[in-house]
């Protein structure tokens, strides 16, 4: 499994003068209106080279934006993941220890490892926990049409058809399978949440169409709670896709090999190969299988490919 290096459309930039925040936390900033309102957490670079987050989250603090009703929080991440990019080894900053997107269960952030992701979450646990809705914002490897990613519940979901982009939806009815998101922290991960997490992914790493995506899927979360003003040119929502997860897979080997090449969004019939994961073999559990980011190398212990259904 090889990755040819991308073109770099979207780069870091210096985000060091972001830093001092108003919580008392790195890279964490606060407004609040001082009428009632959600409280409503935009967060980047959960990832360190997802840099179109960095963008949607640069461009509210820029512009001054602050909120009409309630409170809008933006944080930055993974800050360290994210200035360790190398131009020649553009994916290998995505995480330094641990996936920070995987360890925000009791089980990890209340236990005895150490690494930077786990520092760096155990800081932001309260801003997390402090939120009534959140917006994740990810992006992918590979240039693949962009997705929502949510658990299904309805209050998720009614967000996503609202906001109508992306069209795309991953519907999780039982989590991921290999770690707990940050959407699904403390309360989030339950059906008496406050609110809607999300994670948005907006296509390639460094595409500045994903950086676009971003930019506007934040403007319009942050509009539909009523934080700004919603944009009246925006567009009605197209029409909505949505997939439900049925299997989250982890290579358990070097030699971990898909059947062919693939991008994200191929299908399957019902029992076909799609790799071969070790010992292990990984075969579609239905027809019109559909694949949603597959790895493009073979890391032992990371995600391989989600298996999904339409619904």
């Amino acid at each position: 499994m090889t990755q040819n290096p991308p073109d770099l459309e979207v780069l870091p930039r210096d985000i060091s003068a972001y830093r001092e925040g108003n919580v008392g936390i790195d890279y964490v900033h606060r407004f609040e209106s001082g009428k009632p309102g959600p409280h409503v957490l935009i967060n980047a670079l959960t990832h360190g080279n997802e840099i179109c987050g960095m963008v949607a989250a640069t461009h509210l603090l820029d512009t001054g934006a602050r909120p009409k009703i309630g409170t809008l929080t933006v944080s930055f991440a993974h800050v360290e993941a994210y200035n360790a990019f190398d131009p020649e080894r553009p994916h290998e900053n995505r995480q330094i220890v641990h996936n920070l997107n995987r360890v925000w269960s009791d089980e990890w952030l209340d236990g005895p490892d150490e690494s930077p992701e786990l520092r760096r979450a155990r800081q932001l646990r309260p801003v997390v926990a402090a939120a009534d809705h959140i917006l994740d914002i990810h992006s992918t490897s590979q240039d693949v049409v962009p997705f929502w990613v949510y658990p299904a519940f309805d209050r998720n979901a009614r967000v996503a058809m609202a906001i109508g982009l992306p069209p795309v939806h991953l519907v999780m009815p039982s989590g991921l399978g290999s770690g707990t998101p940050l959407i699904q922290h403390g309360l989030h991960a339950g059906p008496d949440a406050p609110g809607a997490a999300m994670v948005v992914e907006c296509g390639q790493h460094f595409k500045q169409a994903a950086a676009d995506l971003a930019t506007e899927v934040t403007l319009r979360f942050l509009a539909h709670f009523g934080l700004i003003d919603k944009d009246p040119a925006t567009l009605a929502p197209e029409a909505q896709r949505r997939f439900e997860l049925l299997q989250t897979h982890v290579i358990q080997s070097e030699d971990f090999r898909f059947v062919r090449p693939l991008v994200g969004f191929e299908t399957f019939a019902k029992g076909e190969l799609i790799a071969n994961n070790g010992p292990d073999e990984i075969r579609a559990p239905c027809d019109d299988c559909t694949i949603f980011m597959p790895a493009q190398r073979a890391i032992v212990g990371r995600e391989a490919v989600y298996l999904t259904k339409p619904l």
